[in-house]
């Protein structure tokens, strides 16, 4: 996409880079540079302006759901393979993380039914000792 006028920065960079400038995860000069360029090239402020509302509405509607604490880091690992050309795996991040969280979780609940099925120590000599009492033993 073009506006047609010469700038600075060329409209497919700005745009090839628009969510790091959302999400402000850019250096400052380089902000200051797209800023100028949205300043002055209306189809690139629009589309800016376009995802900014769908980022706003996805953090309103999706903003309360648990994330993976290592979901971060595997993004920016994936984010490096693709920069760096290598190969990336078939299944998409938040999947491989959310499968990795629901099997944490899933040893975590086993654990504790088998806590639970183990009588505290101590219990069962106490209940035999109130058993043989009760037969007057």
């Amino acid at each position: 996409m073009s506006c047609g006028e010469p700038h600075e920065k060329d409209c497919s960079e700005v745009l090839d880079h628009l969510y790091e400038y959302l999400d402000r995860e850019m250096p400052a000069g380089e902000c200051a540079e797209f800023q100028v360029h949205l300043d002055e090239c209306s189809p690139c402020l629009e589309k800016y302006g376009l995802e900014q509302a769908v980022k706003k509405l996805v953090k309103r509607c999706c903003g309360h759901d648990d994330v993976p604490t290592d979901l971060r880091s595997k993004v920016m690992g994936r984010i490096d393979l693709i920069r760096a050309g290598e190969t990336v795996p078939e299944v998409s991040v938040l999947e491989q993380a959310k499968h990795e969280q629901a099997e944490r979780e899933q040893a975590q609940a086993e654990e504790r039914a088998q806590r639970e099925q183990e009588p505290p120590s101590g219990t069962a000599d106490a209940a035999d000792a109130h058993a043989e009492a009760a037969r007057g033993e």
